[in-house]
């Protein structure tokens, strides 16, 4: 009886090893995925926080975040995309963890900090790269990507406009914040900066509100609440009249070009009107289209599913 007892657990620890051993063999993958590095580097006497993984000679994606957020809001994807992309995302100066320079001595508008991407991207190196864009890396890449189209080899576009019509009823505050600044300062600043609207951000009109995080929002609040970021935030959103002149240029070389274009969007999105992914397959018939289930920081809730898009579009 004791032989077969002892017989018995012998079995059974060979059956365990089996099923473990495919465990060892992940875990050893796991601890073998590739780091995020978190660096400065200084441009143009502005010091830039960027977050990088991912082998260096596979192909770059340099991910371009939105307002009033930073390169952290792409940690979903460096986590999903570092072992077979080359991932960079900055933070733009005025944002994250970049310096907050005096807008006295560093112009926030939407032309200079194209300018200091493109030099931070000349820093590193990255001479070929996809742009990802969300919301304000709209404006800053299509600024880039017209400085130097040599570089793009595709772009990624997440809820970001293209388009005059892109700008929903949200813009009525902030078109006359464009026409008078003084007198819709006040008024601008509630519509853009509130908590309330930096929550209406994230979630929009999603029926699934519990899916989100509330640190994403009340985090972000912090951030617009420090000394200075109201001064600066305003200066760069008043700058944003220029990119809907610019609008027009973007569509004609976007149409003249034909980049490879993949469009992902958040059906739940408030910031933007619903239309605006189907503007961008008029200016480039081939471009891929996704609506998700997603608020306008799409990232958020369906990290697995853009993550699986883009892999995709990428081959």
């Amino acid at each position: 009886m004791m032989r077969r007892t002892k017989a018995a657990q012998i079995l059974i620890v060979a059956w365990l090893f089996e099923l473990l051993a495919p465990g060892q063999v992940n875990a050893k993958e796991t601890t073998m995925a590739h780091p995020t590095f978190y660096r400065t580097i200084k441009i143009d006497e502005v010091s830039i926080f960027y977050r990088e993984t991912g082998p260096t000679d596979a192909p770059t994606i340099l991910l371009l975040h939105g307002l009033p957020t930073s390169s952290r809001q792409f940690e979903p994807l460096f986590a999903r995309l570092s072992d077979r992309f080359h991932l960079v995302a900055p933070d733009y100066p005025g944002f994250g963890h970049s310096d907050w320079p005096d807008p006295r001595n560093y112009p926030y508008t939407f032309d200079h900090i194209a300018e200091t991407m493109n030099h931070f991207t000349e820093a590193l190196g990255l001479m070929r790269y996809t742009l990802y864009m969300h919301d304000y890396g709209g404006p800053v890449g299509f600024r880039m990507a017209l400085a130097h189209p040599e570089r793009v080899e595709a772009l990624i576009v997440q809820d970001a406009a293209g388009h005059n019509e892109g700008l929903g009823a949200n813009w009525k505050t902030r078109r006359e914040f464009w026409k008078d600044r003084v007198a819709n300062e006040t008024a601008l600043r509630t519509n853009l900066l509130s908590l309330q609207t930096t929550k209406t951000r994230h979630v929009g009109n999603d029926p699934n509100a519990k899916h989100y995080d509330p640190d994403l929002w009340t985090d972000e609040y912090y951030f617009l609440n420090q000394p200075g970021q109201a001064e600066s935030q305003s200066d760069l959103f008043y700058d944003y009249r220029t990119n809907v002149d610019a609008y027009p240029k973007w569509q004609a070389w976007m149409q003249k070009t034909q980049p490879r274009l993949l469009v992902i969007w958040g059906k739940y999105d408030l910031s933007f009107d619903a239309g605006e992914p189907e503007r961008y397959r008029k200016d480039v018939p081939k471009a891929e289209i996704h609506v998700l289930d997603a608020g306008h920081f799409a990232l958020d809730t369906k990290a697995d599913e853009i993550a699986v898009l883009v892999r995709a579009f990428m081959k």
